[in-house]
């Protein structure tokens, strides 16, 4: 049978999604569905003296308005759950403290979603307001060490920065900032509740239903075993739909309060503050190398903001701990509080917003020594993993370089800015490196062979539009010996066997091989019955004989059987479980993702607007499960690369705590009219290592190194250095045109 890894199946839920008949979490329909909306704070920080909910309670079809006052009383407060990155610190009307403009503050049930909306309308809240902690840049002197981070230390000190830094011939000092940003899925978060006989039932838009089931246990002090959470398709999550937030718990109060089935969807501008966002960084970055390009001296020095609530950090400095080769690096990791709602995971969190401010630091070095942007990266490419010296898993960083430059057309650049023009553009390409950390969990799968000769394999995963179920269809194919038409693969719900979170590029790195595990099992099994079977054609032939190949049991001699045959004769179904989880790689190897991205813009000289006709990436990701799937993953975070690079910003009001933008006509995200060809080729070298199958994830490397390029590419156009995203036409072309 021909190989079905790798190969470019299309999406087996692909029919579904185009006919409508993929369910998401709003779209199920429970007998005696009502619906809820949340009231939300107009302040950013004080209390609330006094709420007037008595117009609503009265409103037509209203069956609740629940309130700090009505709500009823959580384990600890309702912070029993909190166990960040799932279990947050939530608002879920315990008291009448405001921690940030948007908080809910009071949850209206109707039979009808128009009711619903409407009496929320006529709920009055009364603040006594303090004074807000809003403006970064004031509250900046406060920045202070966070606890810890979830990859390595805090800060980390290697070698001696002062002395590399004195040893250079060439420095340079520069900061960098990137904005706040906030995720904007075309799904915006939805939960339906239903009680029924003291068991919750969550209908989610998560990326974890397990961490949900138990995040929600927790915080209501219910036994996990008597809550369901199912979540079949996801329209997107990157990273706001990894955690459990405070509509999850409002949902599953009001639905026990009220005995029906609650429905509770955030509105997209609802999807500003109470869910998450990519937090603001401000990064100084000083970098040190002799005159051949050989650096002597790193220093990273990040501030993020958090919430007043709960320490949330954007690892910044992560990426630049392991990029290149440097005996002597300083990076730290600071917060400031700010009172608005608590940041969370954005695609490639730190990487994203880190290999910017680095990447665009090594072009600026690579320009203060003359030397080509590309050629000071190989130069300083390391071999080993810089903190500890471990041998990487796999790293085939070069072969990307080489790649993509060839492919671009690198050669070709003049290094001169503002020399490439056209009639009517300047021209400027620029280039920096991709990378993101490879992560593996532990996860459990189970495989059944039916009556019918077809396979339900299963593991309680999630599909973010990803390509789950695709891609774990193709491993359990492969695995079993049979075409992928004879599996259907099942996730999204925790009856199924554990999986983790669908963050952190976890998912096929972790699943896949517990897939494979459970498939490899169940082969075994079905071999050991035929062999036993009087009637089959292999009765008394060894196992180790026999072989699956499209879907019939062959034998070495060449007698062969259907397996639907055999399924048929035996009757009842034949079922085998496994667990994959890591062994001891990561304390014997590094394991990162890899890539060089190459960029092409054209700037209007008159009006100074930007366009990107072409981008270039190579990437060394491991074992690519399906050809089509992995291009669509590579591609979408590179068109997310140029939205953190040239228009995502969240605008807070500085007076209210209040997100300006706060939807989709003016949170700007690239559509396809702002992007031109995207050109994505791998280096394939699987990476065993790693995991049996060799993969590494590729959710989130496609978003790094894409705004370094680009804004590099802005410079080599016209000269001007931007050092704050998003680049806007302000920041450049009056310097540029002067």
């Amino acid at each position: 049978m021909n190989r079905v890894i790798g190969a470019a199946l299309d999406r087996t839920d692909g029919v579904q999604k185009v006919t409508g008949g993929a369910r998401y979490a709003a779209e199920f329909a429970l007998p005696g569905l009502c619906h809820a909306v949340i009231v939300q704070s107009t302040i950013a920080r004080g209390r609330v003296a006094a709420l007037d909910a008595s117009r609503a309670a009265h409103a037509p079809g209203v069956l609740l308005v629940m309130t700090h006052e009505n709500a009823p009383r959580l384990p600890q407060g309702g912070r029993a759950g909190v166990n960040p990155p799932a279990g947050r610190v939530l608002t879920l009307l315990q008291d009448a403290d405001v921690h940030y403009n948007g908080q809910p503050i009071a949850v209206v049930v109707a039979d009808t979603f128009e009711q619903a909306q409407a009496a929320a309308d006529l709920v009055r809240a009364t603040y006594a307001a303090d004074a807000a902690t809003l403006d970064f840049d004031a509250a900046r002197a406060t920045a202070y060490p966070p606890a810890k981070l979830l990859q390595g230390p805090v800060d980390l000190h290697r070698g001696h920065f002062d002395t590399g830094y004195a040893a250079a011939d060439v420095r340079i000092d520069a900061t960098y900032t990137t904005p706040m940003q906030h995720h904007n899925p075309m799904e915006p978060h939805a939960t339906i509740a239903h009680w029924q006989d003291g068991t919750l039932t969550l209908h989610d838009a998560t990326q974890y239903v397990s961490g949900v089931r138990e995040t929600i246990a927790k915080v209501l002090g219910i036994d996990a075993a008597k809550v369901r959470v199912i979540s079949p398709f996801v329209g997107g999550g990157f990273g706001c739909k990894g955690s459990m937030w405070s509509h999850v718990a409002l949902a599953a109060m009001c639905a026990r309060a009220v005995d029906r089935p609650v429905k509770l969807v955030l509105a997209r501008w609802q999807m500003f503050g109470p869910a998450g966002g990519r937090p603001r960084t401000e990064q100084r970055i000083a970098l040190g190398a002799t005159r051949d390009g050989t650096l002597t001296a790193i220093r990273h020095a990040v501030i993020s903001h958090t919430s007043a609530i709960e320490d949330f950090v954007e690892p910044s400095s992560v990426p630049t701990r392991m990029l290149y080769a440097c005996p002597n690096a300083n990076t730290t990791q600071r917060l400031v509080k700010l009172d608005v709602g608590t940041p969370t995971f954005q695609r490639a969190p730190g990487e994203a917003t880190g290999t910017f401010a680095f990447e665009v630091a090594m072009d600026e070095l690579a320009y203060a020594l003359a030397m080509d942007p590309v050629e000071l990266r190989m130069r300083n490419h390391a071999d080993a993993d810089p903190q500890d010296g471990k041998p990487w898993t796999s790293k085939h960083l070069l072969e990307c370089y080489d790649s993509a430059a060839t492919r671009f057309g690198w050669r070709n650049r003049d290094p001169l800015p503002g020399s490439m023009r056209t009639r009517d553009a300047w021209v400027g390409y620029g280039m920096a490196t991709a990378t993101y950390p490879a992560h593996r969990q532990a996860a459990q799968a189970s495989a059944r062979l039916w009556t019918d000769g077809t396979f339900i394999v299963a593991s309680g995963s999630q599909e973010l539009g990803t390509g789950t179920y695709t891609v774990m269809t193709q491993v359990a194919a492969q695995s079993l010996g049979v075409p992928p038409a004879s599996v259907r693969f099942l996730l999204g719900d925790t009856a199924l066997p554990r999986a983790p979170v669908s963050g952190g590029s976890t998912t096929a790195a972790s699943v896949a091989p517990a897939v494979k595990a459970a498939c490899d099992a169940l082969r075994a099994r079905i071999l050991a019955a035929v062999v036993r079977d009087p009637q089959s054609a292999h009765y008394g032939v060894a196992p180790s004989e026999l072989a699956i190949d499209d879907g019939r049991i062959v034998a070495a001699d060449g007698r062969s059987e259907s397996l639907a045959a055999f399924a048929g004769r035996r009757g009842v179904p034949l079922d085998a479980a496994a667990e994959s989880k890591p062994g001891d790689e990561k304390t014997t190897y590094a394991a990162h993702s890899f890539g060089a991205v190459f960029a092409e813009v054209r700037i209007d000289p008159w009006i100074g607007r930007i366009r990107i006709p072409r981008i270039v990436g190579t990437y060394d990701v491991g074992t690519r499960l399906n050809a089509r799937t992995a291009l669509s993953q590579l591609r979408g975070g590179i068109v997310w690369g140029v939205g953190l690079a040239l228009t995502e910003e969240s605008l807070l009001d500085l007076a209210t705590g209040h997100f300006a933008n706060a939807s989709l006509a003016e949170y700007h995200v690239p559509v396809n009219a702002d992007i031109g060809e995207l050109d994505v080729t791998f280096v394939d070298f699987p990476d065993t290592r790693f995991n049996p199958l060799g993969i590494r994830g590729i959710g989130e490397i496609g978003i790094t190194g894409v705004a370094a390029a680009i804004d590099n590419a802005v410079f080599h156009a016209c000269g001007v250095r931007v050092r704050d995203l998003p680049i806007t036409v302000d920041k450049y072309l009056p310097q540029a045109r002067a």
